[in-house]
């Protein structure tokens, strides 16, 4: 059982460990928005956005519904939003640190 759930994780973790969806989860924590809008603002091909807006659908990440011809995608549960918010945090400090390291350097 602890292996599945690890692997359910792994899943998660995989499921937004892409450039390109890490930018999908920042236009969408502020809302919901058509497809047609996110690859504008991502120019990336719509192909292509389409294909990381299923796989985050499929793994549960995002859901969608239809209004007229247009396809609306959301983020389903809001603590995603937390996920990206730790790892900014944690880069900021790593950031932080390395420019204390240089910063402590002296020219001899």
């Amino acid at each position: 059982m602890e292996n599945q759930i690890a692997q359910l994780k792994a899943d998660l973790f995989k499921a937004i460990s892409h450039p390109t969806r890490i930018r999908i989860l920042d236009l969408l924590k502020d809302g919901e928005l058509c497809v047609c809008d996110i690859f504008e603002q991502l120019n990336v091909e719509q192909a292509n956005t389409s294909q990381h807006l299923s796989l985050m659908k499929k793994q549960g990440v995002l859901q969608s519904r239809k209004e007229g011809l247009r396809v609306i995608y959301s983020i389903k549960h809001p603590e995603i939003i937390e996920l990206i918010e730790a790892a900014d945090k944690i880069l900021k400090k790593q950031a932080s640190e390395v420019m204390s390291t240089f910063g402590g350097l002296t020219k001899e």
